[in-house]
């Protein structure tokens, strides 16, 4: 079975997801730790749970999705995977920070594409590759059909939805990725968005004024 930690991190206060098993395997997702003391604070939920790290992801290339990524790959060994559409986005990364006056490190090193369809691997569990790109590119979610929870980036927020006015954004296809990817998803199905509060997809479809079921 699997479960989620999450964390709120940096100015932009971004979520972070830690997906773990029963036998304390686990996924990061996202990781937008900015500060030294964010840094910190992942890596004490690591070691006090006992947790092993086996796979760096991201829903998609935006800055602060990506803050972590350098910290997260070298301390554990990892390697980023993202979208291949993303690419572009997240190799603006550093560029943007300094744009926004948050410059970063970023991972200089290899990076793995994911593709959807397929599945992430956490020993006898696994998260779906869903495709819903239009707040980028090439943004993904990862579902958990037998958990119930969808992780969407900055896709479907509550009562709410991602820019489109970003580069490569558009908001027509963002609006395809909800009702087609996310809208599908059993009602019950927890959202846990980028930013802000969890939702369902049942209050989306009822609630949100940008996206209507």
């Amino acid at each position: 079975m699997l479960h989620v930690k999450v964390f709120l991190f940096s100015p932009i206060r971004e979520n972070t997801y830690i997906v773990y098993n029963d036998v304390n395997q686990c996924i990061i997702i996202d990781p937008g730790c900015y500060y030294e003391n964010e840094r910190e604070a992942v890596a004490r939920y690591i070691n006090d749970h006992g947790l092993k790290p086996v796979q760096l992801v991201n829903t998609h290339g935006h800055l602060d999705h990506v803050f972590g990524n350098d910290y997260i790959a070298r301390t554990y060994g990892l390697v980023p995977y993202i979208h291949p559409d993303d690419q572009p986005i997240l190799d603006h990364a550093p560029a943007a920070g300094l744009m926004w006056n948050l410059p970063f490190d970023a991972w200089q090193g290899e990076v793995r594409y994911l593709v959807p369809g397929e599945q992430l691997t956490l020993g006898n569990d696994h998260l779906e590759i869903l495709f819903t790109p239009g707040h980028s590119p090439g943004s993904v979610s990862f579902y958990a059909p037998k958990e119930g929870f969808v992780i969407d980036g900055d896709v479907l927020f509550r009562e709410s939805v991602g820019r489109t006015d970003f580069p490569g954004g558009h908001a027509e296809t963002l609006s395809r990725s909800i009702r087609e990817q996310l809208y599908s998803l059993p009602d019950n199905t927890r959202v846990l968005p980028g930013h802000g509060p969890e939702t369902t997809i049942a209050w989306e479809k009822k609630h949100n004024p940008f996206v209507k079921a």
